[in-house]
């Protein structure tokens, strides 16, 4: 009889902090001394801030450790962190990630839009990267928006993509949808 492998777990940790290279390295460092393996991050500028997230497996005793270490680093580096237990992502069987690109005059309540058409046809959010700027030739602001979405199995895509396109029109968005495809095949 074999002995059972530990059950790996999870922590979510979002930071947010001034320099984007400390904040990475110091929170890499942690979860490697630790004995955690980052799974997963995102790094992104906001103005003078940078936010950073890391999902970090480990066994239990190992997140322990992590998670008692990280206040007292995020003091020590003038950063600001918060710290969730999560578990592992359910998997999703049969359904079909997208990739929705939009460009438009900025408008607040485009994201909330596009959000919302998305709960009201049961499409979950994945990803959602969105970035303003302005127009050189008018000096109109302007959006730009990448949204990956998972459509439930059974979405019938012909008629899901014909009601966003009339849901884009409808708010003047230049919108695409189309399958998602890995970056580096």
């Amino acid at each position: 009889m074999s002995t059972p492998q530990p059950r790996e777990q999870f922590l979510v940790i979002s930071a947010l902090g001034a320099s984007p290279m400390e904040l990475t390295s110091v929170l890499c460092r942690a979860s490697q001394e630790s004995r955690c393996n980052v799974v997963s991050s995102r790094l992104t500028r906001h103005g003078e801030y940078s936010a950073l997230v890391l999902q970090v497996a480990g066994s239990w005793d190992a997140l322990a450790r992590l998670e008692a270490s990280l206040a007292p680093l995020a003091k020590r580096h003038k950063f600001s962190i918060n710290v969730t237990r999560s578990a592992a992502a359910v998997e999703r069987a049969n359904a079909l990630p997208y990739v929705v690109y939009i460009s438009a005059a900025y408008r607040p309540d485009i994201i909330g839009e596009l959000c919302q058409f998305f709960t009201d046809h049961h499409v979950e959010l994945e990803n959602l990267t969105c970035d303003t700027y302005q127009a050189p030739q008018t000096g109109t602001l302007l959006l730009n928006a990448t949204i990956t979405v998972t459509l439930p199995p059974g979405t019938q895509i012909s008629w899901l993509r014909d009601q966003f396109l009339d849901f884009a029109d409808a708010l003047n968005l230049d919108a695409l949808i189309e399958p998602w495809r890995p970056q580096n095949p």
